[in-house]
Order: structure tokens, then C-alpha cells, then sequence
């Protein structure tokens, strides 16, 4: 039973990081007002809220709660989706703190510089294979045959 909320748990989470880059991904213009640098920066938020829920709950799931560790660890699918999440995270740190920066501006109009637009597209794009591969992975593959190791 607590596999199965932990797992839900996880989908919802990565449903709000999901949507919250994609409203990101849709409001984000060239220039931006005041209110919409504060509305953005509210839906970063959210986004950064969802994607610790992601971390946590997977890392639970992972170390803990299901099936043993090395059932994900030594799938290279796995590490994979692991290694694009973080890279995912790692990229937001400059839209956000962008966006953290100017959440509070009283200024008529903001300049976003052109690299946000990017790197949130870039985001978007690396989320949407992270499903394919979990597909794969429950399908079997990506688990090395250890029974050919075996003399």
C-alpha cells in the first residue's frame, strides 16, 4: 500500500513540475511586465516545489519503498532518466533565479533575456523523453542479464 502512494504521490508531483514548465514555457515573452514577472515567478514556485517532490518521493522509491535499489541501479535507463532530471534541475537555476530576482520589480517593462526562452525549451524537451525511457524501463529493458555472468 505505501508503494502505491508513494507512486501517486510521484506521478501528481511530476504532473505539477510538468505543467508548471509548460505555463512557463507559454507566458514567457521577450518582454515582460511587473505582474507577469510576479506571476511567473510564482509558477516557478510551484515548479521548484514539484520538482523536490519528484527527487524525494523517487529517491523513496528508489532506496526504499518497492522493489530493492539495485533493481534501478543498475539499469542504465534509470540512470539515465537520473542523470537528465538533474540536468533538467541544473539548467533552471538561471530562469529561476531570473525570475527570483525580478518577481518584486516595479519596473513598466522587463527584458528577459534570450536565453531563458531557450533553456526553458530545452527543459521541456529533456522532461518529455524521461517518460520514454520509464516506459522502457517497465518493459524489462535496461536490466542487465545476469544470468549470462553465471558459470
Amino acid at each position: 500500500m505505501l508503494y502505491i502512494l508513494f507512486r501517486y504521490l510521484h506521478f501528481i508531483a511530476i504532473f505539477g513540475l510538468a505543467g508548471a514548465l509548460v505555463i512557463e514555457n507559454l507566458v514567457i515573452k521577450p518582454t515582460i511586465n511587473g505582474e507577469d514577472a510576479k506571476n511567473i515567478a510564482k509558477v516557478d514556485a510551484v515548479y521548484g516545489i514539484c520538482a523536490f517532490l519528484v527527487f524525494a518521493f523517487g529517491l523513496a522509491l528508489w532506496l526504499w519503498i518497492g522493489k530493492p535499489s539495485e533493481f534501478y541501479s543498475v539499469n542504465y535507463l534509470f540512470q539515465t532518466k537520473l542523470l537528465l532530471f538533474i540536468i533538467i534541475v541544473l539548467i533552471s537555476a538561471y530562469p529561476t533565479s531570473f525570475f527570483l530576482k525580478h518577481r518584486k520589480s516595479e519596473a513598466e517593462m522587463i527584458s528577459v533575456p534570450q536565453l531563458i526562452p531557450i533553456l526553458l525549451k530545452i527543459e521541456l524537451f529533456l522532461l518529455l523523453i524521461i517518460p520514454i525511457l520509464a516506459y522502457l524501463m517497465a518493459r524489462g529493458i535496461g536490466i542487465p542479464d545476469l544470468s549470462s555472468n553465471s558459470n
